[in-house]
């Protein structure tokens, strides 16, 4: 058997008679409770890898620091931390070569006996801005090239006549040109 739904005057005196749920209470925030042991644990074991991060110029050096970026830091319960830097490909022989003096670096930063290996991972380094700030320079230094004489340009381009258009020549004409530049610099001294 169907039943039909109740009208207006029915639904009104039932939900006068029946109590409703109540809603229930939120939950309070995870973090406001967690926020003093996090607090205490970081106190405790330090920051990991992003504050080395910060600082990892600093410690490493420039050459190395263009090379390599700090990614993890693993504190097993034994002791002694493992580092795991990413380093660019054709770099990570020279940087697994120079290991003890990044770790010294590392540990004279971190407290001694802190991180007691290195664990080198191939990959894309991101550039940090000081780096990029320095391609940047170079390039508006090659920008600001002075111009060739138009008599030195005409012979350059008659020397580049017979090759094909293309990549290759407009690299040779580059190429030319620097040298041209650089004879026109020498001369000068």
């Amino acid at each position: 058997m169907r039943r039909s739904l109740p009208s207006e005057e029915e639904a009104a005196r039932i939900l006068a008679v029946k109590r409703t749920r109540r809603a229930p209470r939120l939950p309070p925030p995870a973090g406001r409770p967690l926020g003093p042991l996090i607090k205490a644990l970081d106190e405790k074991f330090g920051r990991g890898p992003d504050v080395l991060r910060a600082r990892w110029r600093e410690i490493v050096g420039e050459a190395l620091a263009a090379r390599t970026e700090p990614m993890k830091l693993s504190k097993p319960r034994g002791g002694g931390g493992v580092l795991e830097l990413k380093v660019d490909g054709p770099a990570a022989a020279l940087i697994q070569h120079q290991a003890p003096d990044i770790l010294a670096r590392v540990n004279l930063f971190l407290g001694a006996g802190t991180v007691t290996r290195l664990r080198v991972v191939q990959g894309p380094v991101r550039r940090l801005a000081a780096n990029q700030a320095a391609a940047g320079a170079a390039q508006a230094r090659r920008r600001r090239a002075q111009p060739l004489d138009a008599a030195v340009e005409a012979d350059l381009e008659s020397g580049l006549a017979r090759a094909a258009e293309g990549p290759l020549k407009t690299a040779l004409r580059r190429l030319g040109r620097e040298v041209l530049r650089q004879a026109r610099r020498e001369t000068e001294r």
